[in-house]
């Protein structure tokens, strides 16, 4: 097996196949020299120009240039020092600004979840030149948390929807989801504000367009341009999640600014990486992999959610995050492993398949198969549905290239016509029964009964309709 622990400037460069960079040890780059820049002029033992020239020729007055101030110990204080947005007031920052100052316990786990991966966002924000307030996004998006998922599909701690995922290089398939990956995810966020703020000029309509969308912004804009409007952030008609986005944003920076004016106190953050990453080209377990490097299996999971399947599947090279204290921990322990690596493999469920049947075959309860699947309870597994289940004896594991999952969702008009259905019964329910109470709903076969829940509800619409038209015909005028 092969590892390299590449530092967190290189992740990028290594994904992309890039030189390695040398080292007196090849398998890890300390933290100190993980972002060194060698500067263009004379090397340190080479005569300069001016140590050429004659001792009477040298002024004795030349201005000495000034050392640089030290790098500030506490990742804050770094942040305050880059903030270049305007501030904005108003009522809906004042009321942000409440409820995170009412909330304690929620930002001190905001705070720690952010301690893991702060100082890579703020490196990579400095290193493109973009205020230092886009570092606190994730704050607003999934507080800092990598494994968020929102009911609307978007996932990771910058909330990436499946197809903006992909439209920003964020690899997604069975095995690995980028969009939960904190460097992957980190790089794909700031190219995509890049591209907004280069769109629309503005710092404050990119930020809205990350939250609603560009075509949604510039529709807003050429609709205020239409009617002769101002077009800025504040002048434009938009969803109350967005009109609360920039003031939740501002009120976050306001908080973390002058904790002690909104009675908080704020844990420190090192101004130094947290975590190195580990490259591996053959697959591990998670399991395995959290306890060669000696570290609790939730904390591994944590720095790395985008594996999100119990093994790790490394065709072509894969990488671990770790804390910068276990990588070598990690390597050492790996080299001295001599027993597989591989525990589970895939399973494609057959048409002929029982779910019972299945987890028995691999030594497992229905109950143990569907926890290890992350499948609920209550719900069926089904025909080709793929299943990680245990691997047989010393078979090489079956770990197939198999695509993401398909995200389920019901189509847009058969979706709003059933949400219409329901609010023409809901409001008309009432008053029916009051005027007609000899209605009675009609009666539906049962074929049409076991049908589908939509088509169920959508049925029974239909009947109270029916229902209440044959009473209203014998109503008086």
């Amino acid at each position: 097996m092969r590892l390299g622990i590449v530092g967190l400037g290189f992740v990028a460069l290594a994904a992309a196949g890039c030189a390695q960079v040398q080292t007196a040890n090849p398998d890890t780059v300390p933290a100190s020299d993980e972002h060194a820049v060698q500067e263009t002029g004379p090397s340190p033992g080479a005569a300069s120009d001016s140590d050429s020239l004659p001792l009477q020729a040298r002024s004795p007055n030349a201005p000495t240039e000034a050392a640089p101030p030290p790098p500030p110990a506490n990742l804050w204080q770094r942040i305050r020092g880059g903030f270049q947005l305007s501030n904005l007031q108003g009522p809906l920052v004042e009321e942000w600004e409440q409820w995170y100052s009412s909330r304690p316990d929620y930002v001190s786990r905001m705070v720690e979840r952010s301690s893991r991966f702060l100082y890579h966002v703020v490196e990579e924000v400095e290193r493109r030149g973009m205020p230092t307030e886009i570092a606190l996004l994730p704050m607003i998006e999934s507080a800092y948390n990598p494994q968020a998922h929102s009911r609307s599909h978007a996932s990771g701690m910058w909330q990436f929807i499946p197809t903006t995922g992909k439209t920003y290089g964020l690899r997604q398939n069975f095995w690995y989801d980028g969009r939960r990956d904190p460097i992957a995810a980190t790089s794909a966020a700031l190219d995509y504000l890049e591209k907004l703020h280069d769109m629309f000029g503005d710092w404050e309509l990119a930020l809205a367009a990350y939250n609603w969308g560009e075509g949604a912004v510039s529709r807003a804009i050429a609709k205020n341009q239409a009617r002769g409007l101002p077009a800025d952030y504040g002048s434009l008609t938009m969803p109350p999640e967005t009109r609360n986005y920039v003031p939740k944003l501002q009120a976050v920076k306001n908080l973390l600014s002058n904790p002690q004016a909104y009675g908080l106190v704020l844990a420190d953050i090192p101004n130094r990486p947290y975590f190195a990453t580990v490259r591996t080209d053959r697959h591990i377990d998670v399991k395995l992999a959290a306890r060669l490097a000696e570290m609790p299996l939730e904390e591994f999971r944590f720095l790395n959610p985008a594996h999100n399947k119990p093994v790790i599947k490394a065709e072509g090279g894969e990488f671990i995050l770790l804390p910068l204290d276990k990588a070598e921990v990690f390597r050492r322990n790996l080299n001295a492993h001599g027993q597989p690596l591989v525990s589970w493999q895939a399973y494609t469920v057959k048409r002929s398949d029982k779910a019972e049947r299945i987890a028995a075959q691999h030594g497992m309860s229905l109950a143990q198969l569907k926890e290890v699947n992350a499948i609920a309870p209550r719900k069926s597994i089904v025909s080709g549905q793929t299943l990680m289940v245990p691997v047989t004896g010393n078979a090489e594991p079956h770990l197939p290239d198999l695509p993401a999952p398909a995200v389920a969702r019901a189509p847009k008009a058969a979706k709003s016509r059933q949400v219409a259905h329901a609010r023409v019964a809901a409001a008309r329910k009432p008053a029916a029964r009051a005027a007609h109470p000899q209605a009675k709903p009609v009666k539906v076969s049962a074929r049409i009964k076991k049908g589908p829940p939509a088509n169920r509800a959508m049925v029974t619409v239909q009947s109270r309709k029916v229902a209440l038209a044959a009473s209203e015909k014998g109503a008086p005028k």
